[in-house]
């Protein structure tokens, strides 16, 4: 399967809260590193994840990626993407937000995907209390910084 057809069949797959079909496009070993969520390792926990927690928390998924590049070793792919809340104090929100994906592949499959967004402007639009956003990043802002390639960026 070429990388387009990747990353759509990737993108059906969340949106249909599919997680064996999602599951089924990573390395037995894969890891999907979510934004919110944090990593799932391997395809039962991949699966869990989607079905559980996204589509737990969620529902009425669109994901629209564009600008997708590979060179079969590592992908990359832009994005709009929203979803509509279920989460208590902010059901019937939607959300919306742009990103971009990166996929580590390995013969075909996905060995790790990771997303880069900005998480403010999606919380913000659940409006979450100030206390529960700052608490949210600044746990999101450690477990960056404890990310030993940023040492030298973390000690100034």
């Amino acid at each position: 399967m070429d990388f387009s057809s990747l990353v759509g069949e990737f993108c059906a797959a969340v949106e249909a809260g599919d997680g064996v079909r999602l599951a089924g496009l990573f390395t037995e070993d894969g890891v999907y590193h979510d934004t919110f969520y944090g990593e799932f390792k391997g395809r039962e926990a991949i699966r869990a994840m989607l079905e559980e927690r996204f589509h737990g928390d969620a529902e009425r998924f669109l994901w629209n990626p564009r600008d997708m590049v590979s060179d079969g070793r590592i992908g990359y792919a832009r994005w709009e993407f929203s979803y509509t809340s279920k989460m208590p104090g902010c059901a019937g929100r939607r959300v919306v937000v742009e990103g971009m994906s990166c996929f580590e592949l390995e013969e075909g499959s996905i060995r790790h995907y990771s997303e880069k967004f900005d998480s403010g402007i999606a919380l913000s639009q659940l409006d979450f209390a100030p206390e529960r956003l700052n608490k949210i990043f600044r746990r999101w802002a450690e477990a960056q910084n404890a990310n030993p390639a940023l040492t030298g960026h973390v000690k100034g």
